[in-house]
């Protein structure tokens, strides 16, 4: 039956939808799935032919929930993809399951924990706020029994956290950086704007790391220039930056992860810099939503010729964006194979058996297993091979395509 459960599994990530699985949970802060055969308490064989999976073994019969999700945020398209993957593959799956989100704030993600820990879960999937603050509601959900995964973002300075499912976050970064060395425009002085992610998320710091890996050399050499962070500009001799350089890095360029940090910082930035910081132009953007924004300011800038700009996410507005050409590119992470991952793990755990796992992450207070998942770099040139053909996005939400 293992095998069944975990060929559903496999098989529901390439056939559920994006947000059309979300339907009116969209709307709300919480989100409760249940499959028929857990409502039931059943536990019986499927036939082989129908398609439907037997119900795990440890189901609860009492109304209780197996597997409790906390997600940052429902105002953002990403975290609202991955709420209709976990509902439909553990919903399929047989196990029940709930949804909430923390919306930006700590102190709600520890009362969601507080929550599901309350409602009997066996095993909690997070995605912190805030990876150190997140600390000390998955250690209550770890003195409760509970199995802890952390999802896509490290939780940090903490032994509670028993796996993390995440994609390679620098690869991420490394994959950015060298989309903007391989179309950089001929020449030396280019000007470079770098920008980050919330200086909350363990994964900026990656993120960064791996986007600096491949672009201080070229800033070393003299090929790019840094316009924005005099912080950044006094370490580009350095090849590896310690947290606290980083740091003071990011507390310069953050966006937040937010659209109106990344449009006010972008349109200062252009403000402050002469038109010698102008012309043909390279923006490192942390993500797509951020990317759009930062997109916005330099296109509406008379002095700014061109510009090429990194994303990641893929999410459809960005899409569209370099569709259009208003974005240069956007890093695939496929939240179907996330969420498998994560569903997997799961299912391993509540089946009495150690996840999978191929690397560990350091998070300050432990060597945290983990299972990373690949990422593909989409352009205009591979939009459709990568997200239409896969089935990721329809054709026909989009305009311009060819």
């Amino acid at each position: 039956m293992k095998r069944k459960l975990f060929h559903l599994i496999l098989a529901a990530t390439m056939t559920i939808g994006l947000l059309t699985g979300c339907g009116g949970n969209a709307n709300s802060s919480q989100s409760t799935s249940t499959s028929a055969n857990n409502a039931a308490g059943g536990a019986t064989e499927s036939n082989a032919n129908d398609g439907a999976a037997a119900a795990p073994e440890n189901n609860t019969a009492d109304g209780g929930v197996q597997v409790g999700i906390v997600l940052p945020t429902k105002d953002e398209p990403r975290w609202l993809q991955d709420q209709a993957q976990f509902e439909s593959i553990l919903g399929d799956a047989g196990f029940t399951n709930q949804v909430l989100f923390s919306q930006g704030s700590s102190a709600t993600e520890k009362t969601n924990v507080e929550t599901l820990i309350s409602q009997g879960i066996q095993v909690l999937v997070i995605c912190a706020q805030d990876g150190t603050a997140a600390a000390a509601a998955v250690e209550e959900a770890k003195d409760a029994g509970v199995t802890v995964i952390a999802y896509d973002r490290l939780i940090t300075e903490t032994q509670a956290v028993d796996y993390y499912v995440t994609f390679d976050s620098f690869a991420v970064g490394a994959a950015q950086g060298q989309y903007l060395v391989d179309n950089a425009p001929d020449g030396t002085g280019i000007p470079l704007y770098l920008y980050a992610g919330a200086a909350t998320d363990n994964n900026a710091f990656i993120f960064f790391e791996g986007a600096w890996s491949v672009l201080q050399p070229k800033i070393a050499d003299g090929t790019f220039v840094i316009v924005n962070s005099s912080e950044a500009a006094a370490l580009q001799d350095k090849v590896e930056l310690s947290r606290d350089e980083e740091g003071k890095i990011i507390g310069q360029i953050t966006t937040d992860w937010d659209f109106n940090v990344a449009k006010s910082k972008a349109e200062a930035h252009l403000t402050a810099a002469g038109s010698d910081m102008k012309g043909d132009v390279l923006v490192l953007a942390p993500n797509d939503g951020t990317s759009r924004s930062i997109a916005d300011v330099f296109a509406s800038d008379k002095d700014i010729t061109s510009y090429v700009i990194t994303g990641q996410d893929s999410e459809k507005a960005s899409v569209q964006y370099i569709i259009d050409g208003k974005q240069s590119m956007t890093v695939f992470k496929d939240t179907r194979t996330l969420a498998a991952d994560s569903v997997a793990m799961t299912v391993s755990i509540l089946n009495g058996e150690t996840p999978a796992t191929d690397t560990t992450y350091n998070n300050n207070a432990k060597e945290v297993p983990a299972k990373q998942t690949d990422i593909v770099v989409v352009t205009k040139d591979n939009v459709k091979s990568a997200l239409i053909d896969s089935e990721y996005y329809d054709a026909s939400e989009f305009t311009g395509l060819e």
